[in-house]
This record gives C-alpha cells, sequence and structure tokens, in this order.
C-alpha cells in the first residue's frame, strides 16, 4: 500500500494549474446515460474516483475511451441497469446513476451506498423526488429497485428537499431532463459544480434554468442529444493548495482556477494573514508570516465549504492564537484530529466543534488517513512539522487530488511517494 514521505519546513513557491473538479466530473459522466450519443468531457483530472465512474458506465454498456484528460461516452444501447455494490461501496457518488437510469431506461438497480468515514449521507431525498416524478420504489437485498409506473415518461412535478443534498439535486436534476412537464426543485443545492451540470445538460439539448440558486426549474424534452463539455476547475483543490501555502509559508499562483467560487476560503485566508490576489481564473497567496488563528463554521454553498475544513484545521494547528471549527454538514468529519494529535496539534473536540490551539511547531510522525480531505489535511500538517512525516492510506488522496505529490513537489516540497 502506498504511502507519502514528507520532510517538513519547507516553503513554497510557483505556479500550478488546477485540476478539474471531480465533484463536477462524477454526475456529468453519468449524464452520458441519458443520451445514446456521443458526450466528450474535457479537463477531466485523472482520478481514483473518475476511474471508478468510469468502469461503472462501462459496465452499464457505456463505450468508453479515456485519452488524458479527456472523455468520449456514448451508450448508443446499455447492456444492464444495475449499478453493483462492489462499485458503490468504493464511491457513494456512484448513486448519481440512478435518476438517469430510471429516466432513460425505465428501470434502475443501484445498491445502497452503505456507510461512510465522515457520516451516514441518506439518499432518502433522492428517493423521495424521484417518487414525486412517478417511480416506483422498493429496497431488494440491499438494492434500490427503481420502476417508472405505466409505460410512459416520468412526470414533471414540484419536489421540496427537507435538507440541502447537492448529489440528490443532481440526481433529481438528471430524472427530470426527460420527464413529461415542468419539474421544479425547491430548496435545491446551490454549488458550482450543480450548475456545471445544468450547463452540460443544456448543451445536451435540456432546459434547465435556476442552477446556482435554491429553485431549480427543469422542462423534460423526449430525448437528449451529443454535446462536448469543459469540466470547471476544482474548487476544493484551489482551497487545498492556498492553504498548504498559508500554513508552509511562501508565494504560489494557482492559474485555471475559479475564484469566484471561493469567497469564503479567501476571507478566511486573508484572515489568516495571507496577501491574495486574484485575476479572470487565477489566485496568487503570499505568506511571510506565522499565520493568524481563524475560526469558522461549514454551511452549504456559498458558505464555508465542509470538504475545506480539515485543511483549515490543519493550520489553525500552527496559527497564532485559538480557534473555533464547527462542523455542521457531517456527524464524523474529524476523524482527522486523532492522527494531527500524534503530531502534537492541540486539539479539544465539543460535540461538532474543535477548538484548535495553535503551537509553535508540530512534530513528524507516522499518520493514517480516514478519508479523503483528512488526508489532505495530514499533508499539509506534515509539510510544516518538524522532521520526516508519513502519510498511510494515500488511496484516499488518490480519489481526489491528481498526483498531489509531484505537484507539491513542483512548487518546492520535499514529499516522495513510497510504493
Amino acid at each position: 500500500m502506498d504511502k507519502l514521505r514528507i520532510e517538513g519546513g519547507h516553503r513554497l513557491s510557483g505556479n500550478l494549474r488546477v485540476a478539474g473538479a471531480k465533484n463536477a466530473a462524477l454526475p456529468i459522466m453519468a449524464a452520458a446515460l441519458l443520451t445514446s450519443e456521443e458526450l466528450r468531457l474535457d479537463n477531466v483530472a485523472r482520478l481514483a474516483d473518475t476511474a471508478t465512474m468510469g468502469r461503472l458506465l462501462a459496465g452499464l454498456g457505456v463505450a468508453v475511451e479515456r485519452d488524458g484528460q479527456s472523455y468520449a461516452l456514448r451508450a448508443a444501447r446499455l447492456g444492464s441497469v444495475e449499478a453493483p455494490y462492489d462499485l458503490v461501496k468504493t464511491m457513494r457518488a456512484a448513486i448519481l446513476v440512478l435518476g438517469p437510469l430510471l429516466a432513460r431506461e425505465g428501470s434502475a438497480r443501484v445498491s445502497l451506498p452503505g456507510g461512510c468515514a465522515i457520516g451516514a449521507r441518506p439518499v432518502d431525498q433522492h428517493l423521495k423526488g424521484l417518487q414525486a416524478l412517478g417511480a416506483e420504489l422498493t429496497i431488494e437485498q440491499g438494492y434500490i429497485v427503481a420502476r417508472r409506473s405505466g409505460a410512459g415518461r416520468l412526470r414533471g412535478a414540484r419536489i421540496v428537499t427537507d435538507m440541502v443534498t447537492v448529489t440528490g439535486t443532481e440526481n433529481l436534476m438528471m430524472a427530470a431532463t426527460l420527464a413529461d412537464g415542468e419539474t421544479i426543485i425547491e430548496n435545491a443545492a446551490r454549488e458550482p459544480e450543480v450548475a456545471d451540470l445544468a450547463a452540460c445538460l443544456n448543451a445536451m439539448g435540456a432546459r434547465v434554468r435556476g442552477a446556482g440558486t435554491d429553485r431549480i426549474v427543469i422542462e423534460g424534452v423526449e430525448r437528449l442529444h451529443g454535446a462536448t463539455h469543459r469540466i470547471m476547475p476544482d474548487r476544493i483543490e484551489t482551497a487545498t493548495f492556498l492553504v498548504a501555502a498559508a500554513a508552509a509559508g511562501g508565494d504560489i499562483t494557482l492559474e485555471g482556477t475559479a475564484p469566484d467560487t471561493l469567497d469564503a476560503v479567501l476571507d478566511k485566508l486573508r484572515e489568516a494573514g495571507a496577501r491574495i490576489e486574484t485575476a479572470a481564473d487565477t489566485i496568487r497567496l503570499r505568506m511571510d508570516q506565522r499565520p493568524r488563528a481563524v475560526s469558522l463554521r461549514t454551511e452549504p454553498y456559498p458558505a464555508f465549504p465542509t470538504d475545506a475544513q480539515a485543511q483549515f484545521l490543519a493550520l489553525n494547528c500552527i496559527a497564532d492564537g485559538v480557534a473555533r471549527i464547527t462542523e455542521n454538514i457531517f456527524e464524523n468529519r474529524f476523524m482527522h484530529v486523532l492522527e494531527l494529535q500524534r503530531l502534537g496539534a492541540s486539539i479539544d473536540i465539543d460535540g461538532h466543534t474543535a477548538i484548535v490551539r495553535g503551537i509553535d511547531h508540530l512534530s513528524g510522525a507516522t499518520v493514517m488517513a480516514t478519508d479523503l480531505r483528512a488526508s489532505a489535511s495530514l499533508v499539509i500538517a506534515g509539510l510544516v512539522a518538524r522532521g520526516q512525516t508519513t502519510v498511510e492510506r494515500t488511496y484516499h488522496l488518490d480519489r481526489g487530488y491528481e498526483e498531489m505529490e509531484r505537484r507539491l513537489a513542483s512548487l518546492g516540497a520535499r514529499i516522495e511517494r513510497v510504493r
């Protein structure tokens, strides 16, 4: 099993291009199921999760061609409507094939995702919305079995979700594109990745408006066609590299990113003492001092993202002052705290709040990643710790970051992968 070995204490400097967003690529890849024509995607990061989605689509009968960061997906004729447990258990986003399969094929059999290291993340809102669209749903032997009632298309409906759910919004939006009539999703997720999916669907001939707000309206059409779409930049990867430079110190410029999707993160970095300049698709961060402690609360977009919480927690470990980090999205998203404490961090947990008392330095040790973003926080901690840090279970990191060790090394970090 691969490990990362990090020698801490080196500043970061240089330029780096941001990869395509994982959380945009996965639903957009699933959207290929909605048409028999080819969907071409550019700027798809080379990640374990995008590879898994490619395997899942291939298993359903989609012709999948990959060339670097480009995919050509053609679902001319599907041979299966089942997403098996072996794939779904490794990537919960596999639930995103449920809506497209049901809308186009009239049936779907998708494994329940099961447990997750960072929380329950139930799929009840997906099911509630699909039922409103006319689906008949049962749970059989750990699988969601969905069928259209009658021989016709799904039917438009007004759906009010009980909670804000990103994948739920995306699943329902895709299903509604081929429904008969108008669908309105109230309390929809506002994340930029939802808007990116809507842009791709509209390029395929869908009629979606309001994506990026809490009210999305979809006018169903009889069929969608092929299209070409470029995946948006990854705002969480952007945040991770910015926090790494803020913690380790230095001067980095990130290119090919989207500053307007990161207002909450950039505000907190400025509060920590970083000097930040933005242009249309670049962000420059300079940090020449010890960071100041910054408190934050995670909330749905456009507030502070839960996927950047762990990285800021690592930053606060060596910051000047005391910070309170309140996690309001996932109930188990402080599992990295025990590993940071192995490096000497002073952190106390009070319910869903972490109280972080910054110390002068961390000390290198062997730590174990527990989930994707936790692994990023441990890498950041390793960059600032004295001595050598070894991060085990790098497969978590590989799910969402493309060759992170190589790219950090290009900025001056002393980091290598041990196979």
